[in-house]
């Protein structure tokens, strides 16, 4: 027996095997980022916070740690640094919702003094979709791609400890062939990412030795694989965030988790994402009898500052012509494939790839061993969360 629950646009199929109360924590629990109110942030703040390098000397190891990354992620995985927009055309499709339940809109204005008709422009909320335009723009081949030092805005996120409404990451995408669209090639890049994670966190403990500290365990060497269906069979009663803090506490330290996106057992996706670049619904492997679905997921860590999970990077090998389609039926999008970018893919005008976006100041942050991302940032924070944070010995740049 089970029926059918519509979320914000999207049809999932529930079977009834939860109460009530966990129904609507793992329903509450599929978007929105962020801790929700300012009470339940200055409970999780630590009490006992002393940060291992002064302001200055913090920026000092974290320019340090930008060159490492920025120099050994392209060494990696074979991309180039290239200019990325900060504002693109609203009617081109290229700007990233973030997620398909419409919660996230991005910065809308017309710009341009004189025309007769402005153009209607948007901040980016990420470069996913332009980068994935501009492997063909920059005539990458199978086995090449690009890196940005992209800058965002998300005027929609909670602000707390590390959810910010400026946003900065390493947006990168490479070609690949179709025979590279499957679970062991997503594997073999997310261990070279991880990689150079690793390796940015040795080499800024090499140059600032106060980050060598027994205070927090070290970083982990070794990276480990489980899919949203795996994590759910371990705690099938916890909403997702709770999910990912068991597994990270009792399991490992470093994870990715693979099929964000698709429809778990339980009726729910592990958590909402856009349909329109990482691939969700390919089938990969079957175990136990179930099939599993997804060539995309996250990388998160238990960052022992804060004593919270902490998601560093989202990433997969994007959609084709029909699992972009169908992806779309399912998020009740598809009048989305009348916009230049998904007719761009429809048509074969930019080539397959996989992608991802490394959080720079996320990184930072975890890597540098601060409690909040105003330590390693600059932007704007509520009165209410810095007052909380100033009690803490925790101050924010402003």
């Amino acid at each position: 027996m089970s029926y059918t629950l519509r979320i914000n646009s999207i049809f999932l199929t529930i079977k009834p095997l939860f109460s009530m109360k966990t129904t609507a924590d793992k329903k509450a629990d599929l978007a929105g980022p962020g801790i929700s109110t300012y009470q339940e942030v200055e409970k999780i703040l630590p009490n006992d916070y002393k940060p291992l390098l002064q302001p200055l000397e913090r920026m000092n190891a974290l320019y340090a740690v930008k060159d490492y990354i920025e120099k050994n992620l392209c060494k990696e995985l074979n991309l180039s640094m290239v200019q990325v927009p900060l504002i693109v055309d609203r009617d081109s499709g290229v700007n990233d919702y973030l997620d398909r339940d419409g919660s996230r809109t991005p910065v809308d204005f017309p710009c341009g003094l004189g025309l007769d008709k402005p153009i209607q422009a948007q901040v980016v909320q990420a470069a996913t979709k332009w980068k994935r335009m501009a492997l063909a723009q920059f005539n990458c081949k199978a086995g090449q791609g690009i890196c940005t030092d992209m800058r965002a805005v998300r005027k929609d996120y909670f602000l707390d400890h590390d959810h910010s409404s400026y946003v900065d990451q390493w947006d990168w995408e490479r070609v690949i062939t179709a025979d590279q669209r499957n679970l062991d090639f997503l594997k073999e890049v997310v261990i070279k990412i991880w990689k150079v994670i690793y390796g940015a966190g040795k080499h800024a403990q090499k140059l600032y030795p106060k980050l060598k500290t027994g205070n927090y365990p070290d970083f982990p060497e070794e990276l480990k694989f489980f899919h949203a269906e795996e994590i759910l069979e371990m705690y099938p009663d916890l909403p997702r965030k709770q999910r990912e803090t068991k597994i990270l506490q009792e399991v490992a330290p470093a994870i990715f988790i693979i099929g964000i996106g698709s429809v778990l057992k339980d009726g729910y996706p592990h958590e909402m994402r856009a349909a329109d670049y990482d691939d969700w619904v390919t089938p990969t492997v079957v175990k136990k009898g179930q099939q599993y679905y997804g060539i995309n997921g996250d990388i998160l860590v238990w960052n022992p500052v804060t004593k919270r999970r902490h998601e560093l990077t989202s990433m997969g090998i994007r959609v084709t012509k029909d699992t972009l389609k169908k992806q779309l039926m399912i998020s009740g999008q598809l009048d989305f494939l009348k916009l230049p970018y998904h007719q761009a893919i429809l048509n074969d005008k930019i080539p397959l790839s996989i992608g991802g976006g490394i959080g720079q100041s996320r990184t930072y942050m975890y890597l540098l061993r601060t409690a909040h991302l105003g330590e390693v940032s600059v932007t704007v924070w509520p009165k209410a969360l810095k007052e909380i944070c100033s009690k803490r010995n925790i101050h924010v740049l402003e």
